[in-house]
């Protein structure tokens, strides 16, 4: 009775809070056009040639949320494809910019979905439609009904990749009673780190359950051999020359450009060649950071009016120091390209890491091309990887702006400093790779059984 009765509240609570979300959902269909294809999926409506494909082959069925989750998904299902070739996948993402991101890269063979709304009927609908033969959840979706409808149909549930934030955990704690009763219907939860396993454990999950086997981004991040070159032609098309020294900030969120910028006066003083690499993590941004550099009396260039690399007006002429030799900020407002800037960077700061801002951005990437990097105290998102990089001495983290200030002056001071450091997290980036397809064979084995 009691169980029924903490199901029951939950529906409730699900429905009236997906009913409130509702408006929000039509907005994004207008504003976004292409967000309103395939919306009728996430109530469980699958159109006949869809379900004709479904039934083709056995699959399993792999979710991920959004961009960075779609990418560790991608890599399961190759690395599962070379040891499972019965099989071909189902993925379902949440959010429309994931989808874009698995359309372009998934086999033909398999099926692109978006993931259902967690109601009683929907998840039955959608579990007897799909028949998976196990299910993939990355990194920590647990939806109630879902899991619980996998569980009636014998449909064995691997967690991947697998993470509890401090804010999730402390909200679950809440709910304590009823998120035990949910993760049991999970057979096996490869979290990437002890801190996450302690929070599961702490929640209920049973030990043998839970499984610590490191962080899937360190194969996720692979090297662009080509990335150096792209980068030092588009500064050369920018009029900036690509071997002086580079401060690079790597999807900054806001605040973090107007300390960058006043730190990177600052730092002019004493090395007027040095230029920066400004790399917002949202480019519909890209006005209000132009502002900010304009502020300042730096000049500066945009990437989107480069066109294809070709050099562009320009802007505020000379720098503030009369230097005529090129811009001082590349503005880089478009997408697919920080990692070639990390490539010729001399300095890396990791954004959404400093001030207001939480969670932290990926330090892999810059880590992967052995470049010094530089975190605000914000990294909540990150914490295996982080513990693995402060224990390696692979990179500085900082408490606040002035700390940020004169770590950039001791480091930007330092070449061989520099190098080390960068040494130290491209040696720990070789040495951590492996855990998809350790995580595969597990997952394996599981389904043999």
């Amino acid at each position: 009775m009691k169980n029924a009765l903490i199901w029951f509240v939950y529906n409730v609570l699900f429905a009236i809070g997906f009913m409130l979300m509702l408006p929000k959902f039509l907005l994004r269909m207008w504003r976004r056009g292409g967000y309103r294809a395939g919306f009728m999926q996430r109530f469980g409506c699958y159109d006949t040639e869809l379900l004709a494909s479904l039934r083709k082959r056995p699959r399993i069925w792999v979710h991920a949320v959004s961009v960075g989750e779609v990418f560790v998904a991608l890599h399961f299902i190759n690395a599962m494809r070379k040891t499972i070739p019965d099989f071909s996948y189902i993925l379902t993402t949440t959010t429309s910019t994931g989808h874009a991101l698995a359309k372009k890269e998934l086999s033909d063979d398999d099926v692109l979905l978006y993931f259902p709304a967690d109601f009683p009927l929907i998840a039955r609908r959608v579990v007897r439609l799909l028949q998976p033969k196990a299910v993939l959840l990355t990194e920590g979706e647990l939806w109630p009904n879902l899991l619980r409808q996998l569980n009636k149909a014998q449909i064995p549930v691997f967690v991947i990749n697998g993470r509890m934030s401090e804010s999730s955990f402390k909200g679950y704690r809440r709910i304590r009673p009823f998120f035990r009763r949910a993760v049991q219907c999970v057979d096996r939860l490869l979290m990437q780190s002890p801190v996450d396993q302690d929070r599961m454990l702490a929640l209920g999950v049973p030990e043998e359950r839970v499984v610590v086997m490191g962080s899937a981004k360190y194969d996720v991040a692979q090297p662009d051999p080509a990335g150096a070159g792209i980068a030092r032609r588009i500064l050369m098309g920018a009029g900036m020359s690509p071997e002086g020294d580079f401060l690079v900030g790597g999807s900054t969120w806001p605040g973090e450009e107007s300390v960058l910028l006043d730190i990177f006066v600052r730092l002019r003083e004493r090395n007027p060649a040095l230029r920066l690499i400004l790399v917002p993590r949202h480019m519909e941004r890209r006005q209000e950071v132009e502002t900010l550099i304009k502020a300042r009396g730096l000049s500066y260039i945009k990437r989107t009016d480069m066109g294809d690399g070709e050099k562009a007006e320009i802007e505020n002429g000379k720098t503030e120091t009369g230097d005529e030799a090129g811009p001082s900020v590349l503005l880089a407002d478009t997408t697919g390209e920080l990692k070639h800037y990390y490539a010729v960077g001399s300095l890396i700061f990791v954004g959404k890491s400093l001030g207001e801002n939480r969670g932290g951005q990926n330090p892999i990437e810059p880590a992967m091309v052995g470049k010094p990097i530089i975190v605000g105290p914000h990294m909540e998102n990150f914490p295996g990887v982080m513990d693995d990089f402060l224990a390696a001495d692979a990179l500085v983290q900082v408490a606040d702006a002035s700390e940020l200030e004169a770590q950039l002056v001791v480091l930007l001071g330092d070449p061989d400093a520099r190098q080390a450091f960068g040494k130290r997290a491209e040696m720990l980036v070789a040495e951590k790779r492996g855990v998809v397809s350790r995580s595969v064979a597990l997952i394996q084995e599981w389904m043999a059984k």
